[in-house]
Formats: C-alpha cells, structure tokens, sequence
C-alpha cells in the first residue's frame, strides 16, 4: 500500500510516518519500492505502525514503544518484562500526577489570595499582582 492508504489505515499522518521510517522505527527495503520509486508498504509495516499506535495510547515513549516491539519481535515480551516497563511508566505517571497537584493548588491559591485583596489593595484597572517580582 502506500502512503497516503498507509496513513487512513493507521490514522497516523504521512509525516509522522516518515519520521517513523527516518528514526529506523520502520524499514523500508529497495524492493519494496515501484518502479516510479514510490514506497510500498507492506501488511507487516502496517501491523508494526499499529503496535506504536496502540502503545502510544498507553502513554509510553517512542523509545519505549520501539523497546516493547523489539522484544515482542523476538519473542521476548514476556509479562515480566512488559509489567516492569509498565511499573516504571505508572511510577512516572504518578509523579507527573503529584507534579501537576502541586501546580494546580499553587495556581488556586494564587489566584484566591489576589481575589481577596492579599496582594495589596483590589484595583480593578491595574495589572493582577499575583506574578509581580515587587
């Protein structure tokens, strides 16, 4: 198939397909190209592009998604493994999570202190001191 069908059938854009394919995500060999010296894609590039896909929805790195289809390509993805990689990616979730609370709350109190006027007298013309450096 090529790119343009390669791309419906993933849901993936052209450019991200060939970013895959310049990373060395995807291979694509001299013979699998027409004599007008379009790309042919084969069902096997599908199905790789597919397993980014579904990982990437999991939230895991490119890098990662490479990692977990090399081991599957080589019959090696056993539960051990793939459960220590996911254990690593909740643990990272799980701080991005704490991170963004801890955000969220600052950000909310800021803007309640301003509202209340702890910042300095309440004048509805001038410019919020809430990220004054004074």
């Amino acid at each position: 198939m090529l790119i343009g069908e390669l791309s419906k059938k993933t849901g993936l854009s052209r450019d991200t397909i060939r970013f895959y394919e310049k990373k060395g995500f995807i291979k694509i060999g001299r013979r699998e190209r027409r004599v007008n010296n379009y790309k042919e894609y084969s069902d096997a590039t599908f199905r790789r592009l597919m397993l980014f896909v579904k990982l990437k929805s999991y939230g895991f790195t490119l890098t990662e998604c490479a990692e977990i289809i090399s081991l599957m390509e080589a019959d090696l993805a056993t539960c051990d493994r793939v459960a220590k990689m996911t254990d690593s990616r909740i643990d990272m979730i799980d701080a991005k999570i704490l991170e963004l609370t801890k955000w969220r709350n600052l950000l909310r109190s800021s803007i309640d202190d301003c509202n209340n006027g702890r910042y300095g007298a309440k004048n509805e013309d001038a410019n919020c001191p809430m990220f004054a450096l004074d």
